[in-house]
């Protein structure tokens, strides 16, 4: 009979707990999704309305931004969006071949001061990249790849000569759980350090290299300080730095369209995320291999 008393409450204790963590999970998602949703209805907002209104919802629906932001220049905004693709592609497959060759070196060949290098390496980690910006367009601008007929080669040049530590550490440390039995075997049956990489370590590499690849696609795309710096004739710029083209200090601001293309932006960046999102949780996650 006590048991019956006391049981109830004992009953309701996990559901009370589950119901707090709902809304406090539904708290954090309304504080992360607040500026998204706030821009989306900016997008939609006149220029006045902008002003006035700060609310999340327009009071008069403006549809007109997408289209003003989109013919706003001489050159399409799609062209924008195809330069930014194009530059973060071709990131994407240098980032994936020259570290992932790079990680393999580290990982498992054997030469003198390889712990060396690999610590100079993760020391880079270190540097701001704002810091590298000035040496390196002294350098570009020296072998004349500045402002030449592909304005892109300073964007893509170090991005094909692992330049970026933390892709290349990543790997590394996915290539370390690799078991060397596997190694071991290959040479066996004959295969030199090339073989190894191409029949073993490359098959396996793949959750390393889908993280890899989106997070060098969605860095890129969002990249503006680099795209800046190199990229002077309008038909040239990306997304980013076309974006800032809304914001003139000598005439009235279009920030209306300024956030439609705002909006725009976001979708290759969620479109590409939502395609690979189960191999990017499963490369963060694999330490070594699945049995």
């Amino acid at each position: 009979m006590v048991a019956s008393i006391v049981a109830p409450p004992v009953a309701r204790r996990p559901r009370t707990r589950s119901w707090l963590r709902l809304v406090v999970l539904l708290v954090i998602v309304a504080v992360v999704l607040y500026p998204l949703i706030w821009m989306i209805g900016t997008s939609v907002k006149s220029q006045q309305e902008i002003v006035n209104n700060i609310g999340l919802l327009p009071e008069h629906f403006t549809p007109g931004n997408y289209t003003d932001g989109w013919s706003n220049f001489d050159v399409s905004f799609g062209r924008f969006f195809l330069n930014s693709a194009m530059v973060s592609l071709l990131t994407v497959v240098g980032n994936a071949v020259s570290c992932l060759l790079a990680a393999y070196a580290f990982a498992r060949l054997r030469f003198r001061l390889r712990k060396v290098w690999f610590a100079v390496m993760i020391g880079t980690l270190l540097l701001p990249s704002h810091v590298l910006i000035v040496p390196q367009y002294i350098l570009f601008r020296s072998f004349g790849l500045v402002g030449g007929d592909w304005p892109y080669l300073p964007l893509l040049i170090p991005q094909f000569l692992a330049t970026e530590a933390f892709f290349v550490f990543l790997m590394v440390q996915f290539m370390r759980g690799i078991p060397r039995e596997l190694d071991e075997a290959a040479r066996i049956d004959g295969a030199g350090a090339f073989g190894i990489f191409r029949h073993v370590i490359l098959p396996l590499s793949r959750p390393a290299l889908v993280t890899t690849a989106i997070f060098s696609f969605i860095w890129t795309w969002n990249e503006f300080f680099r795209q800046l710096v190199y990229l002077s004739n309008l038909s040239d710029y990306t997304v980013p730095v076309a974006l800032t083209l809304f914001i003139d200090s000598t005439s009235q601001s279009a920030v209306g369209p300024m956030f439609a293309m705002a909006v725009l932006s976001l979708l290759p960046v969620f479109v590409f995320f939502v395609a690979f999102q189960r191999m990017l949780v499963e490369g963060i996650n694999t330490s070594g291999i699945k049995g």
